[in-house]
């Protein structure tokens, strides 16, 4: 670095330059002229929704080889217009933090310790729970004889961000495999 001189006084290069006023060049450092955004190095960005509360404030997500770099409100989100809370401004340290969980974690009945699992494996045993829940508790018809056609042994309950997109695809799924309790985390 460059060692300064009694002419490189902030006051002295307002007085000569073309900044007489001192709110532009005449004040900035070299260090603050050589800063650019963050978002300027990304190779894209992504349209989401903080995964906080049920608000469901609009962000965008840039990411640059494949990690994201920054998250900041969408200004075209009617329901954030680019604003987001403390805890959405900080999804990008969520992201990248050494402490988020990257893998499938199982733990066996009765066990006392966690076991990574291999992401088909728990897909796998999910869906045999899920139809093994399904078969062991499917009702026919009631007492009477009336067709109920529905199980009591699966249900849904869908977080704050899903849209109604994904909301309409879970209903009809859950409803087809004849769940009737499906519910939303999304009254606000």
């Amino acid at each position: 670095m460059s060692r300064l001189t009694f002419l490189d006084w902030p006051v002295l290069r307002q007085l000569r330059g073309a900044d007489p006023t001192g709110r532009g060049t005449a004040v900035t450092s070299a260090a603050t002229r050589s800063t650019v955004p963050r978002t300027v190095t990304a190779d894209g960005v992504a349209d989401s929704v903080c995964p906080y509360c049920a608000v469901g404030c609009g962000q965008k997500v840039f990411h640059q080889d494949g990690k994201v770099v920054q998250i900041e409100g969408n200004p075209d989100s009617p329901v954030s217009r680019g604003r987001l809370c403390p805890k959405g401004a900080a999804s990008q340290q969520l992201a990248n933090s050494y402490l988020r969980q990257t893998t499938v974690r199982y733990r066996r009945p009765y066990a006392t310790d966690w076991e990574d699992l291999d992401l088909d494996v728990a897909m796998d045993m999910i869906a045999d729970r899920f139809i093994e829940a399904r078969r062991a508790y499917w009702e026919e018809e009631d007492d009477q004889g009336r067709p109920l056609k529905r199980t009591m042994g699966i249900a849904s309950l869908g977080g704050a961000t899903i849209d109604n997109e994904e909301n309409y695809l879970i209903k009809k799924f859950f409803t087809a495999a004849g769940a009737i309790q499906i519910e939303n985390q999304a009254r606000i």
